[in-house]
Formats: structure tokens, sequence, C-alpha cells
């Protein structure tokens, strides 16, 4: 007999998140009204966060497959071979609506999660990453947000001892009321020692471990997978609390326990908590599932059979245990201070069955929770493709010099050192190139071997033309890691858009991911894992669509990685890819002459960008070229001038007379590189790149300590510098707005 004293009305049903036809699609499933667990555990599963009801049928077109992919999505995380027995894992998530609610308790929790999606499957974190997006500076709420998720950040991170080694922080008025923190993580694992969520065995126990549960986090998953509206603050109990010392006796506990043979299948506890994870493990084994929860470890009195389903407490793990083993597990979990409880079993019988103090709260066809869920084929419209912004229609400025130095200080040009000084990013010892340049880089063991990181998307391109932005995100990814020198791998994605039950949000969802896909085969860049966060959305308004990608790269030697400083006075300074000064949605459009409207962002000619990255990726490992930087947000001028502030190096150069000088300076073209080598070789470099079919000029030399741009005033790098990194200091250092 199943317990049931609570009356299901169209009200709770809507509270829950559940529509009136989804919730007839459930009382046809069942054949009859759900108990208000069921119903819970029904809303958990059915969500958006979890069931990627709106996405599905678009994310089965991107790439997932390639020679070096171990295990693409559908798991914990993505697993890539790296060679000689050991691979990487790595993912993305989001973690929006809590951070804005709770700033610190939601970004930390955020990395909390990423971290144990990683090491359930083996891994041990070595590098963590976070793509930060807030509202415009002078919103009251914004810097109460950015200080508390910069700490949350921080504050898990550090403690837990994971290096924190790059990513990216945007400001942008459509992000007022909904901040967006990306997390993603990376560790390294044998191949031969990777484990996954598939529980296999009928009669096993399935085992909790890790932190007792409390009510924190209760229906998390669900609001996450709504707009915020006026109400939202009431939502702060949803918000989970995490502690990073407890996580990191979890981690070492679980690679002991892994090390002994006894796990059969794994699953953290993340959104919908132990719904989730015990639905996902017994179904993708075709298993059924009981679950006593009198045995699950609380920290709280008198929690229902509701409550424990759908509690996201952080830090705790399920699995499925060898029986012979078991004990020997337990004694491993009890050596590290944690939870270790036989609370079910795996069935043959299909069945997701919950007990609470001897009754029966919940018994479901375990399959149709996960395989059933509603999959819609949103209607979509496309974005309207918007017309190129000819050069010669953007006004020239009078002075070129001050604009470059407004640019470098500008709320998204400006440096991030307040942000990842409060990282730690030397921790563990093998970071070799930190947060600021264009990708992170860390060494694997002792050497020579070493991996790079990145993350890369530019809203605004993805708002004008979704598909064009799409293919720009994946390829800005893919160059970061090639000038590092390293091979792009793989990648994964944070997919970032308002509401998708708006046809024209659909459509820069459908574009945005039509773009991605085009450029990831272009690139042999397949995307191994990734997450959806849909309904970003504040009374209406919708955030610019962020699809956030994430690039893992390989360096076979660590000598051989190249940095964004230049090295010398008096080398050679060369631009690798064409320039036609393309200004639509650049930055000097955008925020130095205020052109806000929907102008066509630079084009990605894929050709283009494998061609040119493949060359610099060869004449690095050559050891041929002394530093190399991407060229992207505020164009070349920015480029040199960040390379030069890297260094104090200062440089001389020249525009070519073909172009308005401003275009050549502030224009955004793609698929481009800034170089440096000695003048001996600039013969030979520029032979090969001749011969190779890529575009390759010379502007100048370096030397001195400022910017000399043929035809513009000299800017000393000391005034360059305190623009670039005064801004964010004192934007952080003045009176709160919520306080005045």
């Amino acid at each position: 007999m199943i317990a049931n004293d609570v009356k299901i009305t169209p009200q709770l049903v809507a509270e829950h998140g559940l529509k009136p036809d989804e919730y007839q699609r459930i009382l046809d499933l069942i054949g009859r009204e759900p108990t208000l667990t069921e119903l819970g555990i029904f809303s958990a599963m059915w969500n958006e966060h979890c069931s990627y009801k709106s996405s599905k049928k678009w994310l089965r077109t991107l790439p997932t497959t390639g020679p070096r992919v171990i295990c693409g999505p559908g798991e914990n995380a993505g697993v890539v071979d790296i060679g000689d027995g050991q691979a990487i894992i790595f993912k993305m998530e989001s973690h929006n609506h809590p951070s804005y609610i709770e700033p610190y308790q939601g970004a930390a929790t955020g990395v909390g999660g990423i971290l144990r999606d990683v090491f359930t499957m083996g891994a041990r974190p070595i590098a963590a990453l976070n793509a930060l997006r807030f509202g415009a500076p002078e919103h009251p709420r914004t810097r109460h947000v950015v200080s508390g998720v910069v700490a949350g950040v921080g504050g898990y991170g550090n403690s837990f001892g994971v290096p924190t080694i790059g990513g990216e922080v945007n400001f942008d008025e459509s992000y007022n009321g909904n901040c967006l923190v990306n997390a993603f993580a990376a560790g390294l694992a044998d191949t031969d020692k990777i484990f996954y969520s598939e529980a296999k065995g009928v009669g096993l126990p399935i085992v909790y471990l890790g932190s007792k549960t409390g009510r924190d986090g209760i229906h998390g998953a669900t609001m996450a997978s709504a707009e915020f509206d006026k109400d939202t603050e009431e939502k702060r109990p949803t918000v989970q609390i995490g502690d990073p010392f407890s996580e990191k006796l979890l981690l070492e506990a679980c690679l002991e326990l892994m090390a002994t043979g006894a796990v059969i299948a794994i699953q953290d506890m993340g959104a919908a908590g132990l719904t989730c994870s015990a639905v996902e493990m017994g179904a993708k084994g075709d298993l059924g599932v009981e679950l006593d929860l009198d045995k699950v470890p609380c920290r709280e009195e008198g929690m229902t059979a509701y409550e424990m389903m759908l509690s996201e407490s952080q830090e705790r793990m399920l699995m499925v245990l060898d029986p012979a083993k078991e004990k020997q597990a337990e004694a491993v979990f009890h050596k590290w201070g944690l939870d270790f409880a036989v609370v079910g079993y795996t069935t043959d019988d299909l069945r997701f069955r919950i007990k609470r103090h001897g009754e029966v709260m919940a018994d479901l066809p375990i399959k149709e929770l996960g395989d059933q869920a509603p999959e819609y084929d949103r209607p979509w419209v496309p974005t309207p493709k918007p017309a190129a912004l000819a050069s010669a229609d953007v006004a020239a400025p009078n002075d070129i010099s001050e604009v470059l130095v407004k640019i470098v200080g500008l709320p998204d040009m400006a440096s991030r050192r307040w942000v990842w000084e409060q990282y730690d990013h030397l921790i563990q010892g093998n970071t070799a190139i930190g947060p600021g340049g264009d990708a992170a880089v860390i060494r694997i063991g002792d050497g020579p071997k070493a991996l790079a990181f990145t993350l890369d998307v530019s809203p605004r391109y993805c708002a004008a033309d979704p598909q064009e932005g799409g293919k720009q995100a994946v390829a800005e990814c893919w160059r970061n890691l090639t000038a590092v020198g390293a091979e792009p791998l793989a990648a994964t994605d944070n997919l970032n858009f308002g509401n998708p039950e708006k046809p024209d949000i659909m459509g820069q969802f459908v574009g945005c991911i039509q773009g991605i896909g085009e450029a990831c085969r272009a690139l042999d860049f397949p995307i191994v894992s990734g997450n959806v966060s849909l309904y970003n959305e504040t009374n209406g308004k919708g955030i610019l669509p962020t699809p956030a990608i994430g690039g893992v790269g390989l360096l076979p030697d660590i000598a051989s990685r190249m940095t964004v400083a230049f090295k010398a006075n008096g080398e050679a300074i060369i631009v690798i890819g064409e320039t036609k000064g393309h200004l639509g949605q650049s930055i000097y459009a955008r925020d130095i002459l205020g052109r806000r409207g929907a102008e066509a962002p630079p084009p990605v000619d894929l050709a283009v960008e494998r061609r040119n990255g493949d060359f610099i990726r060869t004449e690095i490992r050559a050891g041929n070229l002394t530093a190399v930087h991407d060229a992207s947000d505020g164009g070349l001028f920015i480029t040199l001038a960040e390379m030069a502030m890297a260094s104090g190096i200062g440089a001389t150069f020249q525009a070519p007379k073909d172009l308005p000088l401003h275009a050549w300076a502030f224009g955004e073209d793609q698929a481009r590189y800034v170089v440096t080598l000695p003048e001996t070789t600039v013969k030979s470099f520029l032979d090969r790149a001749a011969r190779a079919g890529v575009s390759a000029s010379r502007i100048g030399a370096t030397g001195g300590n400022e910017l000399t741009l043929a035809g513009s005033n000299p800017i000393s790098l000391t005034r360059l510098k305190a623009a670039h990194e005064g801004w964010f200091p004192a934007y952080m250092a003045a009176p709160d707005l919520l306080d005045a």
C-alpha cells in the first residue's frame, strides 16, 4: 500500500514546475494519482535542468566522438585519452540561479558539484576554471554579486586544494537579474581505472557516502529551471550549503575505496540529490532500486521522505558495492570520518521503490522516470541575419591612442587580477601558466607532457548572429589552446539561454548549436560533456545567449609552451591572418561609439582557422617563435598592448595604408595571431607561411617602454598599465550601492 496523505491539486502541480499536460502524462504512466513524494520525484526528474527536455533534440546534432574520446556525454564527465595510459576527465556546469540568490554559497557549491563530477569517475582534480557574467557595473546589486561569487569560488577551491587557473569575467545589463556562474573542473585518471554510474547486478548493496542529509537545496533543480521574478529572494532556502573540507575528505575516501576494487557503480548526488543519483544508476543498468530512507544519515530531525529525496545537501555520493567488500569499504569511510550507510539494494523488477517508517512512499517505473520524460521540439524562429557594418561608416577617433587607454580600462577589458588573486592558482605545484594569458597550462606529474585549459564565448556576437557566434566561441577556444602550443583535444559546453518557450530565444539556441557543431566538426574538436541552463530570465527579460565553450589541449613537451609576453627588445612583430577591419559588434563600436545595434559580428572561416592554427602550432613546437597571442576582443591594438603590458617591453608598429587606421587597430577579424621572433629569422618564417598558404605580415618591432603606432601619439606602458589594472580594484573598493 502506498502512503498518500496529501491531495494533489493543480496549484501543487504548478508549484512543482509541471505543466498540466505533463501531469497528465504522469497519471497515464502510473495509472493513479501520485503521492506527494512521487510528485516531487517526477518534478525533479522532469525539470529542464535534469531532463534537457527542450534541448535534447539539438544536443544530439553535436559531434561527440573522436580517436581520443573514451567517454562522451551521458556520464558525470567526459573522458579523453592523453596517452601513456592516462586520461583527462572534465566537464563544465552552471550554478546560475543559486549564485544570484545567495552569491557565496551558490558559487561555492557550483565549484563543489563540478569537482564531484570529476572525482566520482576516479580522477584526481588538477584544475578548476570559471566563466562569470554579471550585470552592468552601475546596477545596485552587481558589486554585491561579484564580491560574493568570487569569494565563493575562491573559498571552496582554495580550501579543497585545487588550483583555479583561468576563466572569464564579463559585465552586461542583460545579467542584471540573473548572473551566470559556469564552473569547470578537470582531473587525471588511469584509463583502466575509470568508474561509471551504471549499476550492475541484482541484490547488491546501495551505499550512501559522505555528509549527512539536511533540508538545504530542496527543489534546487526545479528552481534552476524557472525564471526569476519579484519573489526571487524567497527562493533563498533552495540554495545549498557547501563544506570544502568535507569534500576533500570525500575525495580521498572515494579514491582509496576505488583502489580496493569494491566499487561497481558510483554517482554523485548533485541536482535532485538522492532521486536523480539512484534513478540514473538503476535505469542505466536496467535494474530496479529499493531505498529505505530510515537508513539515510540525516542532520535534521523529522525529515520526510519528500524532503530527503529532494534535498541537495552537498558532499554526498551513492555507490553500488561488491557485497564481499562491504566491511572493507565501511572501514575506509569511517577512517576519513564520513558517513557510510547501506540504504538499499538493486532489484530485478525495474521499479523505483522508496520506503520510510515501514511505509511505501513511492513506487514508480524506473526507466520511464528518465526515458519517458517529456521531450519537446520547441517552435523556433531564426534570428534575422544582420547587415555588415562598413568600416567607412564608423567614426574615426580624434586620438586613437587615447581610445586605446580607454578600452584597456573598460569593465569588460580591464585586468581581472583582482579576481584571480583571490584564487590559489599554484597549489599542487604544477601550474606552468596561470591566469591572464590565452590558456592556462598544468604540468602532468614530472612532465614532459602538460595540459592546457581555456573558456570562451562572446555573447554579443551570439546575440547578433547565433550561428556565427557559436562558431566563433569554438574557434576562439581552439585558438587559445593553439596559442600556447597545445593540440586541441576536446571541449565541454555550458549553454546559457533565456526562456526556450519563446520562439526567438529557441532560435538563438538552435543557431548557436548549429554554429558550435559546424566548428567542432571542422576543427576535430568534439564536445564530450556539458550542461544546458535555460530560463535565465528576470521579469520576462532574458540574458544574452551565452554558450560558453571549455577546451582542453595537450602539449607533448611543456618546455615548448608559449606565453603572450614580449621576450626581448629588437624582435620582429608579425600578424598571422588577414586584417580587413571588421568593426561590427567590436568593443570599439559598442563601448566607444555606443553602437549596440544588430550589426553582423566578424565572420568565421573555419578552413582558415584550421590552416592558420596548425601553422602556428608547428612553428611553436619547432622553437621558431618567442611570443604568441591570439587577436580577439578589441582588435590588434589591444592585442599588442596586452603583450607589452605582460612584459614591460614596448613596441613600434605601423598599419597598412589600405585600411582606415581605427579599423586596422580595433577591427575584430578572426583567425589571427600576433607573434614575435628574432629579426634574423623573419624571411624564412614568412617563406614558410607563404608555402602553407597562411597570410603573414610584418608590422613592427619590440623595444622601449612605449607603444607607438605610426600616425598616433606614443603611450607609455606605465600609463597603459595603470588604466588596465585600476578599474577592478577601484570598482570593488567603492561603497556598496545596495547600502546607498
